[in-house]
């Protein structure tokens, strides 16, 4: 009985634990220095070259509308976002720059793959555009 009570007390104690870790994991923390970044581009010009970086780059995760929908999602772990949402809007230019520089997880980095800083700063002004 003693035995018993023990592994109750480690799988209560082994469910909270993880519990905080999920939590923690899940939340993506943006340094101050890109939060406050400002987009040098002009959000209004040049959105079909971010459209054709987003579709090529972007797409097969985050889905044609930004859903998270992708032909690829089903196979990632985590919340891919959902782009059309205010939620996801209310971020800064610098944190949506910085997420799709930098990545984590699942989510690359894309900082070799389109180099240019400019054509980051162009899909973060695509996905823009996908709000809802």
């Amino acid at each position: 009985m003693k035995t018993v009570k023990l592994l109750m007390v480690i799988g209560v104690l082994s469910v909270a634990l993880l519990a905080f870790t999920k939590v923690e994991q899940d939340k993506w923390v943006v340094p101050a220095k890109y939060e406050n970044m400002k987009n040098p581009t002009n959000p209004k010009e040049d959105l079909s070259i971010g459209k054709s970086l987003y579709d090529k780059h972007c797409k097969s995760c985050h889905g044609k509308e930004g859903y998270g929908d992708g032909t690829k999602a089903d196979g990632l772990k985590g919340d891919l976002g959902d782009f059309s949402t205010a939620e996801f809007q209310s971020q800064s230019d610098g944190a949506l720059f910085y997420k799709t520089s930098i990545g984590r997880d699942d989510m690359p980095e894309f900082t070799k793959k389109i180099p240019d800083d400019e054509d980051r700063w162009l899909i973060v002004n695509y996905m823009r555009t996908l709000e809802e």
